[in-house]
């Protein structure tokens, strides 16, 4: 029961930049190409994804000189560019930010003819931060203190979803112990993840800890609906396990209900759902609640064969005999429901069986079943 994957993003820096008057600089001669490139980064070191880059050689007549050269900053906060060999000072804008003003600068870059440059625009340098304010200073920090809780995160979740794929595997090889074990340490790490807990019920309901696995799988309901986006396929599917664990407790109606409630979590697993249902109460013994989970898994999917034929099955348990011709008598909808299970699957693992009561029942067989969808 895959889910979706939970990775939190960064926090980019909620700082208002400090902007900076544009600097007057010294003219050098350009005598050949040089390159230059670099990256450019905010207070708190992440890339700026906007914004342009310009160099500047020579004296400003006004604030509003042109640059020499200019170059976008693209996603990953990186520019490059040729340039002619000289000493500049590399001012970076925002889109929004005046012409006459800059969010940083670097002043006395050399590019030397025939070299590519690496020149960075850091923000989180020590030279920049002294020009902030008390004010986005204290931003600043609050941000890097997001930042960190974040990543401490993204940390713990990327090993909880080792622990998952685990755990799975392990359940798969039917080391039941194993899973739950680890995610006993998980629930107790992030007592707050749904996942883990259904992972949890699912390794308790194979060591058949039937009360421990209810607990389980009721603390994961009770999480992804209270989320702001629950999933609904987490929820069924565990709705779908809670009603196998109360039914091996003998909850029958509890075990109903769960079904129940599943099948409304996720319409299109209702099939499903119902399905198992009548598997479990069949193995329980529950005749009457076989047929009518097999009746609401007929109506949900009616091409699934495996509810018609354990429909049928509980019903023959209900045959008496005619005293007069002594010939076995079933009751209503039980030959009707074998006929249907051979339609469907003619030749599936209980066609012999169905055959057999039919042939007992002194009914006429169809002797051309079509094949239809097998079972999920």
């Amino acid at each position: 029961m895959p889910r979706h994957h939970f990775w939190p993003r960064l926090l980019m820096a909620a700082l208002l930049f400090a902007v900076l008057p544009v600097a007057t600089f010294r003219a050098e001669a350009q005598t050949a190409t040089g390159k230059i490139h670099g990256q450019v980064l905010n207070p708190t070191g992440e890339p700026m994804t906007t914004g342009t880059v310009s160099l500047y050689l020579g004296g400003m007549a006004s604030p509003t000189a042109e640059a020499k050269y200019t170059f976008p900053v693209d996603a990953s906060g990186n520019f490059k560019g040729d340039v002619a060999p000289g000493t500049y000072t590399i001012a970076y804008r925002q889109p929004d930010t005046p012409k006459d003003k800059v969010v940083d600068q670097i002043d006395g870059v050399k590019v030397t003819a025939g070299e590519d440059t690496l020149q960075n625009v850091d923000m989180s340098r020590p030279e920049y931060i002294a020009k902030l304010t008390p004010e986005q200073k204290k931003a600043l920090e609050e941000t890097k203190a997001k930042n960190a809780a974040i990543l401490k995160e993204n940390s713990q979740i990327k090993n909880l979803n080792a622990d998952l794929n685990t755990a799975r595997q392990d359940r798969a090889a039917k080391n039941f112990q194993a899973a739950v074990d680890l995610m006993q340490k998980d629930t107790a790490a992030k007592p707050d993840e749904p996942l883990l807990w259904v992972e949890l019920g699912e390794a308790q309901l194979g060591l058949k800890q039937y009360p421990d696995a209810v607990t389980s799988l009721q603390k994961t309901i009770a999480l992804e609906q209270a989320a702001k986006k629950p999933n609904t396929d987490v929820i069924g599917a565990a709705g779908n396990s809670l009603g196998e664990a109360l039914a091996d407790e003998g909850k029958i109606p509890e075990a109903q209900q769960a079904y129940d409630d599943a099948a409304k979590a996720a319409p299109a697993q209702a099939g499903m759902f119902y399905q198992n249902e009548a598997i479990v109460m069949s193995r329980a013994g529950q005749v009457d609640a076989t047929v009518a989970a097999a009746d609401k898994a007929i109506a949900a999917e009616p091409t699934r064969p495996i509810p018609y034929y354990l429909k049928g099955q509980a019903l023959i348990n209900k045959a008496t005999v005619d005293p007069k011709t002594q010939k076995i008598v079933a009751p209503p909808g039980c030959e009707e429901a074998y006929q249907k299970y051979l339609e469907l699957q003619p030749n599936g693992p209980f066609a012999p069986d169905a055959k057999s009561v039919l042939a007992e029942l002194n009914q006429t067989q169809s002797t051309s079943y079509k094949a239809g969808k097998k079972p999920h």
